[in-house]
């Protein structure tokens, strides 16, 4: 047992006894032909047991040389990610403080240029050239002397080319079954439209329930054509407003007041809204793919304005205070949105556009136009001159002598239960008065009492199915068109069919 102790003792002073002592280099810790020597000198005496504690001797050496090399290991590359960590601090700091101080002379640059004015209204033009680099035209309108003092250069231009208007004769005799039958012929004969009978009636019918009228539908099937086609009718062009995706406020529709230029960015909308308070012509506005950015973004002031009961509450707040040469037609810097204008947008639904919300839907008239129309010959028919006075005439008159029959809305009634009670969709007050607006004006349009209501009930309250799980009523569907047959006949409400159809093939 003396040799397993000399053996211990002389094979593990080796090591320790190298770093205890210093005399010799760390590395003599790591001197294996020693270790081998030793375990060759006592190959002979060490047997059995002793070789068992001798091993265990070797394998706990291992693993504190081991430990060693994977301490130091780790260390190195601490050490080495802190000083890259420490660097790249280092240089985010100073990039930080470089742009803190460009930040810093542009502001100081900014107050320079802001406070060089020559006049209590702002900067002088040609001193905005120097700084910018821009014309003198493309900063303050036409350049003329006078127009420093004038923000509102188009609509002030607009006071005097309206000063001296002479309205034309307008056809105040014409009826509404003509006009939409003109209507038709004149879009087949002078601009090569063709379009349904039902399709004008639906149309024009929509001018009767609400301001805004929304058509939708595939690409290429007529639908800004439509609209477009409606303004040289009435002898007054729509106005095409292409909307664009960076639209998000209503300063894209009516413009906004330049602190800078002292000049207000009059939009062509806003121009022929303004325009059309000198006179009684149909204005039709054209919102161009109006689903390319969020409608409820842009247009949310409108549709509340549009719902107010009375049009001296149709009230735009342009610019907070007054100067003494603004356009006529403003009050105390409040603009009046004009009683003959109708606003219709246009849709294509697919993955390039955003979807349409309720809150737009339950103040729109939604139109379908989803074929294109088939020629047919008509003999030439010239345009309506007609003012909106007559026009809304001829609309309420057909309001008041086709209202909606008592048996059509109990039966109205029973589908809204049904409804209710099997899927949970209800429509409110709103859409409830435009079904009584949308109908009679249909009926007077030429149409039926029951196509109208199927138009206008596919339209606005089946469409609201949309936002269910089509899978969970894929069944109640055909409970709901068995009703229906049960309630108008099974000839009639085609089009609500023809969409619960539709709905039960996308579940």
């Amino acid at each position: 047992m003396d040799s397993v102790f000399q053996f211990l003792f002389q094979f593990l002073g080796q090591f320790f006894g190298s770093i205890w002592n210093g005399i010799v280099s760390i590395l003599g810790a790591f001197n294996i032909p020693e270790y081998v020597n030793i375990i060759s000198r006592y190959t002979t005496t060490l047997g059995g047991m002793a070789w068992v504690v001798a091993i265990i001797a070797i394998l706990l050496l291992v693993a504190i040389l081991g430990l060693i090399v994977f301490f130091i290991v780790v260390s190195l590359k601490k050490f080495i990610k802190n000083r890259r960590a420490r660097k790249d601090t280092g240089s985010l700091v100073q990039e930080v403080q470089a742009l803190n101080r460009e930040v810093m002379r542009l502001n100081l640059e900014k107050d320079k240029i802001l406070s060089m004015k020559v006049s209590q209204i702002g900067l002088n033009p040609n001193e905005i050239s120097e700084l910018t680099g821009e014309e003198l035209e493309t900063l303050n309108g036409e350049g003329e002397e006078g127009e420093d003092d004038i923000r509102f250069l188009k609509l002030t231009q607009l006071d005097k080319d309206w000063e001296n208007y002479t309205p034309p004769e307008y056809d105040n005799d014409i009826t509404l079954p003509e006009f939409c039958d003109r209507f038709r012929l004149f879009a087949c004969s002078r601009l090569g439209l063709y379009y349904d009978i039902s399709m004008i009636r639906r149309f024009v019918s929509a001018f009767a329930s609400t301001r805004l009228i929304v058509l939708q539908g595939i690409s290429g099937t007529g639908k800004t054509s439509l609209a477009y086609a409606f303004g040289k009718y009435v002898c007054n062009d729509s106005v095409i407003t292409p909307v664009q995706p960076s639209w998000r406020d209503r300063s894209e529709l009516f413009g906004y007041f330049n602190e800078f230029t002292k000049k207000y960015n009059e939009t062509a909308l806003l121009c022929a809204m303004y325009e059309a308070n000198f006179n009684e012509n149909v204005y039709l506005v054209i919102l161009d793919e109006m689903n390319i950015a969020r409608v409820e973004y842009y247009f949310a002031e409108m549709l509340s304005i549009l719902e107010m009961p009375r049009r001296d509450e149709w009230i735009v707040d342009l610019v907070p205070s007054t100067w003494p040469n603004d356009p006529k037609q403003l009050d105390r810097g409040k603009f009046t949105v004009p009683p003959n204008m109708w606003y219709c947008g246009t849709i294509n639904n697919d993955d390039s556009t955003f979807a349409v919300t309720d809150k737009v839907y339950d103040r729109a008239m939604p139109i379908n136009i989803d074929t294109k129309g088939v020629a047919f010959e008509a003999p030439d028919t010239p345009p309506v001159v007609i003012n909106y006075h007559h026009f809304e005439d001829i609309l309420n008159q057909a309001k008041a002598e086709n209202p909606i029959s008592d048996e059509i809305l109990n039966k109205l009634a029973l589908v809204d239960d049904y409804i209710i009670s099997h899927f949970r969709v209800a429509f409110g007050n709103r859409i409830m008065k435009q079904i009584k607006d949308y109908v009679p004006a249909y009926v007077g349009t030429g149409g039926t009492e029951i196509d109208g209501l199927d138009y206008i009930l596919a339209r606005k309250v089946l469409r609201k199915f949309e936002a269910l799980n089509l899978s969970y009523i894929r069944d109640e569907i055909d409970g709901l068109i068995a009703y229906m047959d049960e309630l108008f006949g099974e000839e009639n409400m085609g089009e609500c069919k023809d969409y619960l159809l539709m709905l039960k093939k996308l579940a």
